[in-house]
């Protein structure tokens, strides 16, 4: 999850689900709560830590942080000099998802085609929107951090990508690779602070409209689609905080006119083994939670 969290396009929500730790990170997540408060208080802490599923999240959110510190300055590299195979091995992993997603809802009917459809038009909407550059307000790490952790606990909606479109993504990295603890602290309470009340939603959504919820879950991922194709032609740029030019609009391309275009291999058959790896890791994956 913290691998994927660093990507914008890929949601760690997507990788949570496909590994069939989903339902449970949310109800562990909606049981940090006045009760489990209470038991600290009272010296309770075996209840109390039994209560949240503690040995859960700190398994999860232990690998998730120490993985997203740890790739941070690999993934900016992958993205920077291999952007291409980046999104390509992703573009697989997230039609598998939509296929594993899917299989959760038992019978579609018309409402739940309505429900996938509008999560794909949102999700294409979002992921089409053109991304900014903000003003590093200390402020500003809190408030990105408790709105992209909403995302990136959704499948298909990635918090990186709403970093960007906050104009936050550059500094809340930088801030990671530099170690500023502070401003690192405040980017995490935000996160802490909006997962919070998220969660407490989706796990109402999920209890009482289930099967609608899948099916909007697996119309996010097929509209996210449209951040990964792995072929783009750059149709404006901005010039961000450090004086460094970089991409603002970005129109989806084929191969062939990518190649006309910039003079560069389309990689074209690296980039579709690279898909299929994708799709061949999560049919893998799904395997193994069925076995288990």
């Amino acid at each position: 999850m913290g691998a994927a969290d660093v990507v914008p396009g890929v949601s760690g929500g997507t990788i949570a689900f496909i590994t069939g730790i989903y339902t449970r990170l949310l109800a562990a997540i909606k049981s940090v709560d006045l009760s489990a408060l209470k038991m600290v208080l009272k010296g309770q802490f075996k209840d109390a830590w039994a209560h949240i599923d503690g040995s859960f999240l700190v398994a999860v959110f232990g690998g998730l942080f120490t993985s997203a510190l740890s790739l941070a300055k690999l993934i900016t590299y992958l993205l920077e000099h291999h952007q291409q195979m980046v999104w390509s091995f992703f573009f697989g992993l997230i039609i598998a998802s939509f296929v594993y997603i899917a299989k959760k809802v038992e019978r579609w009917e018309a409402k739940h085609i309505v429900s996938c459809v509008l999560g794909a038009v949102i999700a294409y909407v979002i992921t089409s929107l053109s991304p900014a550059e903000a003003q590093a307000h200390t402020w500003l790490y809190f408030v990105a951090g408790s709105i992209a952790v909403c995302a990136m606990i959704l499948p298909g909606i990635s918090g990186s990508f709403i970093l960007l479109l906050l104009g936050m993504y550059g500094h809340v990295l930088a801030a990671i690779n530099n170690k500023e603890i502070m401003l690192v602290g405040l980017f995490l309470l935000g996160c802490i602070c909006g997962l919070m009340m998220f969660s407490r939603f989706l796990s109402w959504l999920l209890s009482k409209f289930e099967q609608v919820t899948f099916a909007l879950l697996s119309g996010f991922l097929i509209g996210s689609l449209n951040m990964l194709w792995p072929w783009k032609k750059v149709v404006s740029t901005y010039v961000n905080s450090s004086g460094i030019e970089k991409p603002l609009m970005q129109k989806n391309i084929s191969p062939m006119e990518f190649t006309q275009i910039t003079g560069q291999d389309a990689q074209l058959f690296v980039c579709i083994g690279l898909a299929v790896a994708g799709l061949i890791l999560i049919l893998t994956l799904d395997r193994i939670s069925q076995q288990d």
